[in-house]
């Protein structure tokens, strides 16, 4: 059953500057599809707001076109917003589902034509919903590889990301830098008899102890040395 009356529809496309010469989001394959929906539809489309050269993760609100397209809907000029993607209009599906929430409230619905969208019936707004759990659920087991493959080039000594205080490259491989153990060790200690560490920090640097990158040493330097398990579960 239909949230709303009005027929009238307002679309929005958008190309980043990479995605220009990708097939399927060319400004005109976007032009084309939209107005193809509206016409297939039965919508009134009053206009086709384009943003040209405008990153994915620059906030709807402050994109030109984008925030010409919220005061359309702020001021009652459509009740349909028509774009071929999620990603074209948001951010991420957080994004979505927070301003979905919004415009349901103001009796606006979203078309998306790559999920065959509608969120102006009861059922299309289902769907946006599975869609944006699963979506969620993709990111949060990407999350759980990433931290399984990190744990593991832990356990193994294995080079990830920054070298951490304490350690050399060898290959692929962390081997300890003993001159940088003896100064972890001596954290350690301090911690143990309850010096602060910001106090730890300040007494690294007047004595001119370099860090890894030979910058200052910080209460959060500190912090993240104690933090980290490769000094507990290999330098003692």
């Amino acid at each position: 059953m239909e949230l709303t009356a009005s027929k009238k529809a307002v679309a929005y496309i958008r190309v980043s500057t990479e995605d220009q010469a990708n097939e399927g989001v060319s400004l005109a394959a976007q032009d084309a599809r939209v107005k193809a929906y509206c016409t297939s539809q039965g919508l009134d489309l009053v206009g086709v707001l384009r943003d040209e050269g405008v990153s994915a993760g620059t906030p709807l609100e402050k994109r030109p076109k984008g925030a010409e397209l919220l005061k359309v809907l702020a001021t009652g000029g459509a009740s349909h917003v028509v774009a071929v993607k999620l990603d074209r209009l948001f951010r991420n599906t957080l994004d979505c589902l927070a301003n979905v929430e919004k415009w349901d409230k103001a009796g606006v619905g979203l078309h998306l034509l790559d999920l065959s969208v509608n969120t102006s019936t009861a059922a299309g707004k289902a769907f946006l919903q599975m869609a944006a759990a699963f979506a969620e659920m993709e990111r949060n087991l990407i999350r759980e590889r990433t931290e399984a493959a990190l744990s593991h080039k832990k356990a193994h000594l294995e080079v990830y990301n920054h070298l951490p205080y304490g350690f050399d490259r060898r290959g692929k491989l962390m081997v300890p830098n003993l001159t940088e153990e003896a100064i972890v060790e001596r954290i350690k200690s301090l911690d143990a008899t309850g010096v602060p560490m910001l106090r730890i920090a300040q007494l690294l640097n007047r004595e001119s102890v370099p860090t890894k990158r030979g910058g200052k040493w910080y209460a959060s330097t500190i912090r993240a040395i104690l933090l980290n398990r490769l000094h507990h579960d290999v330098i003692l």
